[in-house]
């Protein structure tokens, strides 16, 4: 059963490369991209849509299985000849072909890394960690093994002896790494890693990435600052993947109007967005979210200089009865610590804004699953919601207090 799965698996990964870069080829190939014919097994090449939109239709229909020369979609149609049942292929001039050649090979270039790349999880998810393991893989393994790593506090130098000592119980071919660098690399194509893991200073400023003793020493392992980021932009796609959910994120343009401010789709800065991107406003599944954020202290009177800080996202695209549930409450950030932040709060919020603008531009291939379609979506950043201290944070303005001489 478990081979049957794997075969499947790299089956399924076959085509999705395959069909990528078909897809790749007939937008570069196709004279309007708003109207490239569908391969489906309903449309058989006969309508034309948006790349978008075929995706949606292979994904539920199936592909054509006949369709193997793609002479609807800028290929030469192979033509048979009369005698011999040979294909003769339709001259071109040379620099043509070059071009095409030379395309084709880009192509490749663009594909090949990120597959190549996921080719190898691929495989490490499915051998076996020893010959007959039936149990684990390569991949559970080194998962396990580094939850403890978190768990515990362990060292690099504690996981290599691990490691090392694991490999020698096991019989003869098994998968575990040689060392800690190569199982790191291993687990790196999960996104485990980050661009600046294994630094130890700051690349901006130099600042040492863990804290320094009153005497001076850095004390190694003991992060100066900590910061937890819950990636906003898959938590807004599997809500678009629910029927209910994705249906109520839409609610708000199917509303019936009374002139009367009933939702913040009734405020003047909600048409106000849709006057100035006239664009944005018209599609209704864009979301126009709020940013709320406080500090409290989590263990009252037990640690009063203790500090912790939610950063919590709210989507005014659902309903009034629905948009202030603790389930549609995203919690973005956690910024805790000894200390409040301040007027750092800027350097925390910097992952989150990240994301805000990368949904401002864009975020391609979405799957909306009342209209069965894939789309674009954008997101706007209405409010901030927070009381006058934090305010003075986020602005970096004085809210309390006297104002200093030299500002008076």
């Amino acid at each position: 059963m478990d081979k049957t799965w794997m075969l499947a698996d790299r089956r399924s990964l076959r085509f999705q490369t395959g069909f990528e870069n078909f897809l790749k080829f007939a937008s570069a190939n196709a004279a309007d991209k708003s109207s490239i014919r569908c391969p489906c097994m309903k449309c058989c090449n006969h309508s034309g849509f948006t790349v978008a939109v075929i995706k949606g239709h292979v994904y539920f229909n199936g592909i054509m299985i006949n369709y193997k020369n793609w002479d609807c979609h800028g290929e030469a149609a192979a033509m048979e000849g009369d005698s011999g049942g040979e294909s003769e292929s339709v001259d071109k001039p040379d620099d043509i072909e070059g071009e095409e050649n030379k395309g084709e090979e880009d192509e490749d270039e663009e594909m090949s890394c990120d597959s190549d790349e996921f080719l190898r999880l691929v495989e490490d998810g499915d051998k076996a960690l020893y010959p007959g393991c039936t149990k684990l893989t390569k991949l559970n393994a080194l998962v396990e093994m580094f939850n403890l790593k978190a768990k515990h506090g362990m060292t690099d130098g504690c996981i290599f002896d691990w490691l090392m000592l694991f490999e020698s119980f096991l019989p003869n071919g098994n998968e575990v790494p040689c060392n800690i660098g190569e199982a790191k690399k291993t687990l790196g194509l999960l996104g485990m890693g980050g661009d600046h893991h294994e630094a130890e200073v700051c690349p901006t400023c130099t600042t040492s990435r863990y804290k320094i003793g009153k005497n001076g020493v850095v004390r190694d392992g003991v992060a100066a600052k900590v910061l937890w980021y819950f990636p906003i932009i898959p938590r807004f796609k599997r809500m678009f993947q629910s029927p209910r959910t994705a249906k109520s994120l839409t609610w708000h343009g199917d509303r019936k109007k009374d002139g009367m401010m009933w939702h913040p789709a009734d405020s003047p800065t909600w048409k106000l967005v849709d006057t100035q991107w006239p664009e944005f406003g018209k599609e209704p599944r864009n979301l126009r979210l709020t940013l709320s954020f406080d500090g409290f202290n989590p263990y009252v009177a037990l640690n009063s200089k203790y500090s912790c800080w939610p950063v919590i996202l709210v989507t005014y695209n659902l309903p009034p009865w629905l948009c202030m549930k603790r389930k549609f409450m995203m919690l973005s950030l956690l910024i805790s610590g000894p200390k409040q932040s301040g007027k750092d709060i800027d350097v925390y919020l910097q992952p989150l804004i990240d994301d805000l603008k990368l949904l401002w531009q864009g975020v391609e291939g979405l799957y909306d699953s009342v209209r069965e379609e894939t789309f674009t979506l954008k997101a706007v950043l209405f409010w901030t919601i927070n009381d006058f201290p934090a305010y003075g944070n986020l602005s970096g303005s004085v809210t309390k207090g006297s104002l200093p001489e030299e500002r008076l």
